[in-house]
């Protein structure tokens, strides 16, 4: 990653708050005429310039900025806003805005922006007069060929008489969209290649076409110019927002190498500590992490949830499972009290479900936990890894939608809380430890008074460990069950731990999964 892509990593989080994946070798198909300006546009251009790019040698685009924006601080960049009365799509029939970022301080890679009127593409050039800072008299010297770093829509996402940012595209591939009530938190990515490792990949949008939408119309369509030096590619987002916004994405891929670890649909996120976190910092708040787990519904219909954690050194962790269904980063807790932050309002924090919406090949969902030493850093990565990854020369899609969700996903018992703590003393041979782990189940039947909890079940297995007593009782503060067991761990190396409820045959909750990184 170049240092410009690091920069823009790690300052990405604060600056936007201004504001199927079977994969297929199809034959190439011929060129098709790719001028700006041409009529009969349709997302076959978008495809013929990803194509013709890949046939090229990767050109990394030009970061030169004039000094004053290339050393713009955080707040002075902060200070750039778009000038409302020159939103694009204002004069449509729609109810949609566009509008873009300026480039500056880490956001200096240029993209360019067409709006399609019909089918015909019209390129918007740069002016200063789409924007105010206190620096504004700066602005009339710059050149119309500088671009913009990225584009945002509005929508009356809260309220029909105000204008609220309903999705984001700013930096490499990242972008955010919101449901109503929500504030921004974690965010998507367009790919991923080599997420969490050495030598990691940043494929990014270089160019964006807006199709103006009809009279009225509840969703707008926006087309994507993805390149990286391993893959070009062609990305359609259709947004449809709302109390549930979905997005539905479609991706067409060019490699010009073969891939090797590319993730699918990949999500970013922040946990810096929670109430599974033993060694919190001096914080008067509880918790403070914009997702608190890892969703998956795996091919064979199984629910899994993985609390997150803030590991003192990197982890992977991977769910190897064929006809992935779905998977998501969740923020589950929605309570104040969790968090007791009235500006970064963590409660309010969206989250993202991807939902295949069809049958998948093999793969994994990996989860990629990095140390954060600040609640500013994002370190939490979640993708769908496929087994067979795209080939050099050919041509593969995926697909699925993207759901920024406020409710349960499933109707069954799910996992809303767990707890750590010491339950014993060190063996006398000093290589094991017993940990107590308490976890907190709510929803499906566990609320009902007709459960018989002296018939409910905890199944609990450790990977390497062993399991040395349970027990499941009523919690009836939060109308579920409380479940415990001991767990008898090696002082040093990791565990996998997972856990369920179960009444006979039945089973009652999803699959609550675990990483725990060794007693210390």
């Amino acid at each position: 990653m170049s240092s410009e892509e690091q920069s823009e990593l790690m300052s990405r989080r604060g600056v936007l708050q201004l504001a199927g994946a079977s994969l297929v070798a199809i034959t190439s198909i011929g060129a098709v005429d790719v001028r700006q300006g041409a009529n009969d546009f349709s997302v076959d251009v978008v495809k013929a310039k990803a194509r013709a790019l890949s046939r090229e040698k990767h050109v990394p685009p030009s970061f030169d900025l004039p000094s004053w924006l290339d050393h713009l601080n955080y707040d002075e960049y902060r200070s750039i806003r778009f000038v409302t009365d020159q939103s694009l799509l204002a004069d449509g029939p729609s109810r949609f805005r566009l509008q873009m970022f300026h480039r500056g301080s880490v956001f200096k890679r240029r993209v360019d922006v067409n709006v399609v009127k019909g089918t015909i593409v019209q390129p918007v050039a740069y002016s200063p007069t789409y924007f105010k800072s206190n620096q504004v008299d700066k602005f009339a010297s710059l050149p119309s060929s500088i671009g913009f770093a990225g584009i945002r829509i509005l929508w009356p996402l809260n309220s029909d008489t105000k204008f609220d940012e309903v999705i984001s595209f700013l930096g490499a591939s990242y972008f955010r969209f919101l449901s109503r009530g929500q504030q921004y938190g974690l965010s998507a990515r367009g790919l991923s290649i080599g997420s969490g490792l050495p030598g990691e990949e940043f494929p990014y949008f270089r160019e964006f076409w807006i199709r103006e939408p009809a009279f009225d119309a509840d969703a707008i369509a926006i087309y994507a110019l993805l390149d990286s030096p391993s893959v070009t590619g062609c990305f359609e987002f259709e947004l449809a927002p709302g109390t549930a916004t979905q997005l539905h994405v479609r991706a067409t891929l060019y490699p010009r190498r073969n891939l090797s670890g590319m993730g699918v649909a990949p999500l970013t996120s922040m946990f810096f500590f929670g109430e599974n976190t033993l060694r919190k910092p001096r914080d008067f708040r509880p918790e403070v992490h914009d997702s608190d787990g890892l969703a998956i519904h795996s091919g064979s219909g199984e629910w899994i949830w993985r609390p997150l954690r803030n590991p003192p050194s990197s982890s992977m962790s991977s769910y190897v499972d064929s006809g992935t269904q779905g998977f998501g980063l969740l923020q589950r807790d929605r309570v104040f009290r969790s968090y007791e932050d009235l500006e970064a309002r963590y409660h309010a924090r969206p989250s993202y479900w991807v939902d295949f919406g069809h049958a998948l090949g093999s793969g994994r969902v990996v989860l990629t936990e990095l140390h954060a030493r600040k609640e500013s850093e994002d370190n939490i990565v979640a993708c769908w890894v496929p087994d067979e990854q795209p080939a050099a020369g050919g041509e593969s899609h995926f697909s699925y939608s993207l759901i920024s969700a406020v409710g349960p996903l499933h109707g069954g018992g799910r996992s809303v809380g767990t707890f750590e703590s010491k339950a014993g003393v060190a063996t006398a041979k000093g290589r094991e430890q017993t940990i107590r782990f308490i976890l907190d189940f709510r929803g499906g039947a566990l609320g009902s008074k007709n459960l018989d909890v002296a018939n409910v079940k905890l199944v609990a297995w450790a990977s390497d460990g062993q399991v040395i007593r349970s027990s499941v009782q009523r919690n009836p503060e939060i109308a579920g069950i409380r479940a415990s067991f001991d767990v008898e761990l090696p002082m040093v190396g990791g565990t996998e731990l997972r856990a369920f409820l179960r009444s006979g045959k039945d089973v009652l909750t999803e699959t609550w999964s675990y990483r725990h990184d060794g007693v210390d």
